[in-house]
């Protein structure tokens, strides 16, 4: 056991992951994202710049990211960028276009006066909206993961892996 990426995608299958970040002083949030990438340049999700996550990302780029499955969690912690606009550019043409326009009308965890503005908002939009400059990808690049899995009698298995100079160094953690 001494690639962390291949025992995740062992373990976890699925999409939806909690995504953890802070303010500057330390103000931590949760929320779920959609998780669209996970391999060697790291686990990637979508959102916009200027979101209360995006902002938070901006002022601190760490975060973590959980996976929780019964009998198994799977967290994982590193510094998060946002990727090329080359790749936000080419996951947005794939998604529908419904949510392309309901993206592009979104100025995303904004307060809005009711339901019918947003909705006009969205009316408003072309059919075809190009990607918002203030929506994109960004990128967690791992530096710990930690594998949990149940056991009885709370014996639970613990491993932890920490990022070193060409690869991971791995403990077992008692439950």
């Amino acid at each position: 056991m001494t690639d962390p990426l291949a025992l995740f995608h062992e373990w976890v299958e699925g999409q939806e992951v909690a995504l953890a970040t802070a303010t500057p002083d330390g103000r931590p949030s949760m929320r779920m994202v959609l998780l669209k990438s996970a391999d060697e340049r790291g686990f990637t999700f979508f959102s916009g710049y200027d979101s209360r996550k995006g902002r938070e990302l901006a002022a601190n780029p760490r975060a973590a990211l959980l996976f929780h499955r019964p009998g198994i969690q799977v967290r994982v912690e590193g510094p998060v960028e946002r990727i090329p606009e080359s790749e936000s550019d080419a996951y947005w043409a794939t998604r529908p276009q419904a949510s392309r326009r309901s993206a592009a009308a979104s100025a995303q965890s904004q307060p809005i006066a009711s339901r019918e503005e947003l909705e006009a908002a969205v009316a408003a939009q072309p059919a075809e909206p190009p990607r918002p400059a203030r929506w994109g990808g960004y990128r967690l690049v791992p530096d710990t993961y930690e594998f949990w899995r149940h056991r009885d009698d709370r014996l639970h298995e613990r491993h932890l892996f920490r990022a070193r100079e060409g690869g991971w160094d791995v403990v077992m953690l008692q439950p």
